[in-house]
């Protein structure tokens, strides 16, 4: 096995990984940075000993994910072994068709096979491995599920590797996950595994917690205001019946419209479908308001009127007619005016500056949930003697949005990789699977609720030196209701998954292909 690697070496962990990978549909659950991807490469290496004239299938969710897997392989196996190749859907199909002909392993995205499946372009008899990396993502992406469910009924010789840092929260949706990839046992290490932390670096982590200014209070009493009459109006009109949150509001809003556009044309709903649309944006306001920039906030504000100059549509122009609206408008102009920040940034830029005056090579990423409080952020810290931020964003997703093409997505890493930049402002882009390089130091600008996210996150430190995990944290908002649920979740996490595993090894699970077994519990 190891003969056949360049220029690394497995460690204990992932050769005990592996051999349970060789025998049985294996979900891997290991830390970002901690080398699922190599523990993929010797199973490749295994099944294509055992197996030499059929493929190899390696999924991953994006093109730029899909290139760094091929990018990792091609370094680090000989280059006569196979032949490696990327498929994705920019490829014409009869040329897509002659490549899976010729190579040995295929690194590509679940959609562009799945398309290519449906349309009988080739079919998966003669692949003997499929790798689906980030396979949380296995409930909700159907390409995923469909892939997995055609290799089980194609291939002569099926064995399936998931990969994931965190699979999800619930036992029924990690159960799911496992049905959906006919997993048949589950390999799980956190940083505190024996086996794996005397490998890592040591992890400082600190929340810091920020008190929410008396002026911001003054805004946010005249927003929830507006937000208050709107929710009693949904629920006096028998429209809401849950707490009103992001989730319910926009079920609702979903609800409502479905039953307008079946021809149901209610008053009643005419109505609130308004009260309903405003509720949801001066939530998001309010988010806006505690979490992230004053700036931002202003921004979505004056999009808001400007919608409603030009007639965009009832609930807009409703909403700045607001008595409320208005005033809280105008005392955000007038802290933009004192140019007042939110204290949350003026506490990073502290901590940034500190971190370069403390060591002048200081590289770190900091994560923030919107776009304009990414680039906000990233324009304060270049302010900062020392400092060359950038900003790391996704794709646009309308004409109108600016974003980072995939090319841009590769160039910005690679420049934060050989030390053009030494800050990275990134959002949920940066959380997923991409080869950022190793930081000193990642902040959380806010908490997310998501415990998946906040382990993607909080990997991108601590691996091969020393790291420090921050996260921002203001008082009296919704920043503590997100850090204390993802935590939570990250309990409930670890929790599912032990048990999962033990009913796999109790033999109370088994989805063997030779069992058909359709249902985990």
């Amino acid at each position: 096995m190891e003969k056949f690697l360049l220029n690394i070496k497995p460690r204990d962990y992932q050769l005990e990984i592996l051999e349970k990978c060789k025998e049985k549909n294996s979900l891997v659950i290991l830390p970002t940075g901690v080398g699922k991807t190599l523990i993929a490469l010797m199973l490749v290496i295994d099944r294509m000993q055992k197996f030499p004239t059929e493929k190899i299938l390696f999924l991953a969710p994006t093109r730029p994910l899909a290139e760094q897997h091929l990018d990792y392989f091609k370094k680090h196996l000989p280059e006569l072994f196979a032949s490696i190749e990327l498929f994705t859907g920019k490829v014409n199909a009869s040329e897509r068709k002659k490549i899976w002909q010729r190579a040995d392993i295929i690194f590509s995205t679940p959609q562009c096979i799945a398309n290519d499946l449906k349309k009988h372009l080739y079919n998966l008899s003669d692949v003997s491995l499929l790798i689906e990396d980030e396979a949380h993502r296995c409930v909700k992406n159907y390409s995923y599920t469909f892939v997995a469910k055609k290799f089980l009924e194609q291939s002569l010789n099926p064995r399936i590797l998931g990969l994931t840092a965190s699979p999800g929260t619930d036992k029924s949706q990690i159960s799911q996950i496992c049905k959906n990839l006919s997993i048949e046992a589950v390999e799980i290490r956190t940083r505190e595994s024996e086996d794996v932390k005397k490998y890592l670096q040591e992890l400082d982590f600190n929340v810091i917690k920020i008190e929410f200014p008396a002026k911001f209070e003054d805004i946010r009493r005249l927003l929830n205001s507006i937000f208050q009459k709107k929710v009693n109006e949904l629920k006096e009109r028998k429209l809401l019946f849950k707490p009103a949150n992001k989730v319910t509001l926009l079920e609702t809003q979903s609800r409502i419209m479905k039953a307008l556009t079946s021809g149901n044309k209610s008053g009643n709903f005419f109505a609130g479908i308004v009260a309903c649309s405003q509720a949801i944006k001066i939530q998001h306001a309010l988010e806006l308001l505690e979490t992230q920039t004053l700036s931002s906030l202003n921004n979505y504000l004056q999009e808001i009127f400007k919608q409603a100059r030009e007639n965009k549509s009832k609930s807009v122009k409703a909403l700045v007619t607001i008595h409320e609206f208005n005033k809280a408008n105008i005392l955000l102009q007038e802290l933009l005016a004192e140019k007042k920040e939110h204290p949350k940034l003026l506490q990073l830029v502290d901590l940034i500056e500190s971190k370069i005056k403390t060591n002048p090579n200081n590289k770190t990423i900091v994560f923030s949930q919107y776009r304009d409080s990414v680039s906000k952020i990233s324009e304060e810290l270049n302010k900062i003697k020392g400092i060359n931020s950038r900003v790391f964003i996704g794709q646009a997703k309308k004409k109108t949005n600016q974003g980072l093409s995939q090319k841009d997505q590769k160039e910005v890493i690679s420049k934060f990789s050989t030390g053009e930049f030494n800050v990275l402002c990134a959002t949920s882009i940066g959380e997923e699977g991409l080869d950022i390089p190793e930081v000193n130091s990642v902040i959380f600008y806010e908490p997310v609720p998501s415990a998946i996210r906040k382990i993607q996150r909080a990997g991108r430190t601590a691996r091969l030196m020393p790291g420090e995990l921050i996260m921002l944290v203001t008082k009296n908002t919704r920043d503590e209701a997100y850090y204390y649920a993802a935590n939570a979740k990250e309990k409930k996490m670890h929790k599912a998954i032990k048990e999962i595993k033990d009913d796999f090894n109790n033999g109370k699970i088994n989805l063997s292909p030779e069992s058909k077994q359709e249902t985990l519990f």
